[in-house]
């Protein structure tokens, strides 16, 4: 049973993934529609981030209440219902076309919190480290789904919102696939589950977390990798098509390998992590997203810059999952449910905000600034991995690399 639930949740993850890459690779072909300014993209995906933070801060109250299997088909069939909205999506002017994406991304936002955080912290507490990778391995199936559904429907129909009708088709099944496990949760783990689970969940109040600096450290880790990877891929496509000068179509394949990328980083790290420790992949995956930025910085031809992509996909993949399950080690069983979904917020906030950002600045400045971008959030990154391994090793330096 134990196995067959974690087959039900690899399938809800892809679920969760299908959404976030695919108005990135659309907004080219929308914000032309729509006559509206590039930057207006920021409205969307700050309403999906900033309400998805506002039920990941909420999540362990939720999970708590009613249950990880109720929170996982009703979120998913949110997702899929605000999915199919935006398939009905029309200009009408661009202003008011774009109220209407703003609208329908609050449920897409709501939608993604706590079950992010609600499979994330079930794995971290029930399953090996291989299978926190697999999981987010096809996460990064779903995110790598979405835009190759996308660049069908600009290569057939030249229509976006045909690209929106695939991804609804197969949030459909999902959430149809996860609302029909429930009955499952309970029989995969039986009362040890519960025992070591929501009802064992100790609710730590945010203010507390805050004062923590080892808390605050790994909140800045998630805030520059989630950063690198939505700016990505909300902007990649962009990048290539501005700067580089790509087609839409191709831009959105390039997108694709892109998330690809990730998919198989998580899934190379998910084979390795029975070798090596989860702080290790960590720092190797950070070396490659170094690596690979610096092709998008030098002056090289396009094919080189959709090569840098790939490559950060593959680096920054590891990161998230191999973090995620070091959660309880790091903050302790009973804790890990609290701070998983600050975690999570944390994760939204450098969704919300920094993608954003260079849209803005895009705007001004032009495209061409993406990659000093990334090498920013880099940085930051790099150096909140720094403070929270130091704070760690005066704890447990066997743990530590």
């Amino acid at each position: 049973m134990a196995t067959l639930l974690l087959v039900v949740i690899y399938i809800a993850f892809i679920g969760l993934g299908v959404p976030d890459s695919l108005f990135g690779t659309a907004w080219p072909a929308i914000y032309q529609e729509f006559g509206v300014n590039i930057s207006y993209a920021s409205f969307v995906t700050l309403t999906i981030s900033g309400c998805t933070v506002v039920s990941s801060l909420a999540s362990a109250r939720v999970l708590k209440r009613f249950g990880t299997p109720l929170v996982t088909a009703v979120s998913t069939s949110m997702t899929a219902a605000a999915l199919l909205g935006f398939s009905c999506a029309q200009s009408h002017g661009g202003v008011s076309g774009m109220v209407f994406l703003c609208l329908l991304a609050v449920p897409l936002g709501l939608g993604a919190g706590s079950v992010d955080t609600a499979l994330n912290n079930y794995v971290a507490l029930h399953y090996k480290a291989t299978h926190m990778n697999f999981l987010h391995c096809f996460y990064g199936i779903g995110v790598s789904l979405s835009p190759w559904l996308m660049s069908l429907a600009l290569g057939t129909d030249n229509d976006w919102r045909s690209g929106y009708r695939y991804a609804f088709l197969l949030q459909l099944v999902i959430a149809l696939i996860t609302a029909a496990s429930i009955p499952l949760w309970k029989k995969a783990h039986g009362p040890q589950a519960e025992a070591q689970g929501e009802e064992a969940a100790r609710l730590l109040p945010l203010r507390e977390m805050a004062r923590r600096p080892d808390i605050r450290s790994v909140w800045f880790i998630f805030i520059g990798s989630c950063a690198l990877e939505y700016t990505c891929g909300s902007w990649g496509s962009t990048f290539l098509v501005q700067s580089k000068g790509m087609t839409a179509g191709d831009a959105a394949k390039i997108i694709t390998f892109y998330y690809a990328g990730m998919a198989l980083g998580r899934f190379l790290s998910g084979v390795l992590s029975s070798r090596l420790s989860g702080w290790i992949l960590i720092r190797l995956g950070q070396g490659i997203v170094l690596t690979a930025i610096a092709l998008t910085v030098l002056p090289l031809p396009s094919l080189a810059a959709a090569a840098g992509l790939f490559l950060i996909g593959l680096g920054n993949g590891p990161i998230f999952p191999n973090l995620i399950h070091l959660t309880p080690r790091n903050f302790g069983r009973d804790l890990s449910w609290s701070v998983m979904g600050t975690q999570m917020a944390a994760s939204y906030i450098g969704i919300m905000l920094m993608p954003p950002i260079f849209g803005i600045l895009a705007q001004v400045f032009g495209t061409g600034l993406f990659p000093y971008y990334l090498l920013a959030m880099y940085f930051v990154m790099d150096l909140a991995t720094y403070s929270l391994l130091h704070r760690l090793k005066k704890n447990r330096p066997a743990d530590m690399p």
